[in-house]
């Protein structure tokens, strides 16, 4: 059985560049890593529209709706582990410092019996394209090359 996600790419202009905002995954595997450390605000779905998913997760994980607007789709990716993500961008603004995640729970330290629980996303970030590409889980870098292709009307 595959396993889906979805997601929603924000991105704004400010003073004619772009910028796209990521979330640094949380947890304790991520907590001292910040290269390819971050993601799309994205998460599991099974039985509801890709879009509507992104939706949910952006808010989930970033404590506020996704601001209204038109909605592009920049298609999937398979990533490493095998799951597959689809992603949908939106031009829009939202404070990244004050974000407030949803949390899971983790044994940690593991074989400690002892249950933690971590934010899904511990901040968010503006980054241009470029930083972005150095800081997203590769195979999401994808979306970034199609959201410049959407953008320079390609």
């Amino acid at each position: 059985m595959t396993t889906t996600s979805a997601g929603l790419l924000l991105f704004r202009r400010t003073d004619g560049a772009v910028e796209v905002l990521l979330g640094h995954m949380g947890g304790p595997f991520w907590s001292r890593k910040d290269a390819h450390a971050w993601s799309i605000p994205k998460g599991l779905y099974t039985d509801e529209e890709p879009l509507a998913a992104a939706e949910r997760e952006f808010a989930e994980e970033l404590g506020s709706p996704a601001p209204p607007g038109p909605t592009v789709p920049l298609g999937s990716v398979r990533q490493s582990g095998g799951k597959t993500v689809t992603v949908y961008a939106r031009e829009g603004d939202l404070d990244a410092t004050a974000i407030r995640s949803n949390e899971f729970a983790l044994e940690w330290p593991r074989g400690s019996g002892r249950m933690q629980t971590f934010p899904e996303i511990d901040r968010a970030g503006w980054f241009t394209p470029e930083e972005a590409a150095e800081k997203l889980v590769k195979a999401q870098s994808a979306f970034l090359d199609r959201l410049r292709e959407h953008l320079s009307g390609a």
